[in-house]
């Protein structure tokens, strides 16, 4: 049983390694990749991580569309990877397990990003057949990682009992559903009930700045600043390219960073808040650097590349 849910973990990793190889590579470039577009009709539009498939064929519709679907599906996806790694854990091997999943999942930075370079470095404008293959490449890892899910296997020992009210051979097939179908209404209700009631405890109040900041944090390295990098006039012909270098660099901080914080919070010298006070500091340093060496205007211009000089010109 402890190989099965251990298989099972690993196997969790790498659907997600394939799936959000897709996706934050998406999120990384689609902004640049609607700048190349030759259509009006998606100037001034929000464009958030939309379906991959939309990239090959774009229009404005689906744009929005997915953007809702992908929200929702998110949802629905963390909810249960977190179900399903928390069922497949033991108190003994929660830890490791979460590790796993955490370097597996932190690698999707890697490799799409390395193509964009590879695919980008020296590149002025984004052609139609280019973007067509980076998108076609990324939704054939998008589907790959979905039907890896497949393979996940039960890791309980048995399989659920019916109760005897449905184990009665007198008791139609309706009647069994419909009794499935009230129960699992109930435990919605009681769920959402037990939500609002920690929406109120102090911790919960507390944490939401935290948990705000964070949503503002990662919406900026997965989409905004890689689009300030591409159209920056400064970086020339390479510019293109370093959106790749970035989000490389991202995924190899955040895999050293999680292992590094991990280990600082198992040593008892470490406080928890220590830790966190180090993230704010190095958040801090982070944010003016890039104040400095990014143009005012990168994250609004659209047809150009920046007007403005940063403060500290590349060479």
């Amino acid at each position: 049983m402890a190989d099965r849910r251990t298989c099972n973990v690993v196997i969790l990793g790498v659907g997600f390694l394939f799936i959000f190889t897709a996706f934050t590579t998406c999120g990384n470039v689609e902004q640049t990749v609607v700048k190349s577009l030759e259509n009006d009709t998606f100037s001034g539009s929000g464009y958030h991580s939309g379906y991959i498939a939309v990239f090959i064929i774009p229009s404005t519709w689906a744009f929005y569309f997915t953007s809702v679907l992908i929200g929702i599906g998110a949802a629905m996806l963390w909810t249960a990877q977190g179900h399903f790694l928390v069922e497949n854990s033991e108190a003994s091997t929660i830890n490791r397990n979460t590790g796993m999943f955490w370097a597996l999942l932190q690698c999707s930075m890697l490799f799409g990003n390395l193509y964009i370079y590879f695919d980008w470095n020296g590149r002025t404008e984004i052609s139609d057949s280019s973007r067509k293959n980076i998108f076609l490449s990324l939704l054939v890892a998008s589907v790959l990682g979905t039907l890896s899910f497949l393979v996940l296997r039960k890791s309980h020992h048995g399989e659920e009992m019916l109760s005897e009210e449905e184990g009665q051979s007198l008791l139609s097939t309706r009647v069994m559903y419909k009794h499935r179908a009230n129960t699992a209404m109930q435990d919605a209700k009681s769920e959402f009930k037990t939500i609002f009631q920690f929406l109120k405890t102090k911790t919960i109040v507390l944490l939401s700045p935290c948990m705000a900041y964070s949503g503002l944090e990662l919406s900026f390295y997965s989409g905004v600043y890689g689009t300030c990098i591409g159209a920056t006039t400064q970086f020339g012909a390479a510019a293109k390219g370093l959106i790749g270098i970035s989000g490389i660099l991202v995924g190899i901080g955040e895999i050293v960073g999680g292992g590094l914080f991990g280990l600082l919070c198992k040593n008892n010298r470490f406080r928890r808040t220590s830790v966190v006070f180090l993230g704010m500091v190095v958040h801090f340093v982070a944010f003016y650097l890039i104040f400095l060496n990014i143009p005012d205007d990168a994250p609004v211009v659209f047809t150009t590349t920046t007007q403005k000089n940063p403060f500290l010109t590349p060479r």
